[in-house]
């Protein structure tokens, strides 16, 4: 029997608002990995893309159920 998907919500173990740590929970990765990717591609691309696309995400994402 297959598990069913997880769904993508923000991590409890959170930096700012959890949500490159939702991100690697629904990857299986690391989330200082998650981190460091979104730092590196918010800087190539000016930082505004990367810190706008985080804020939309920190509102859609769901917060953690307890």
């Amino acid at each position: 029997m297959t598990q069913p998907a997880r769904r993508l919500v923000r991590s409890k173990h959170r930096v700012i608002a959890g949500v490159c740590g939702g991100i690697a929970e629904k990857l299986g990765w690391p989330a200082n990995r998650v981190r460091v990717i979104y730092v590196l591609i918010s800087v190539l691309s000016a930082a505004f893309p990367g810190i706008l696309a985080y804020i939309v995400l920190w509102f859609l994402m769901p917060a953690p159920s307890e």
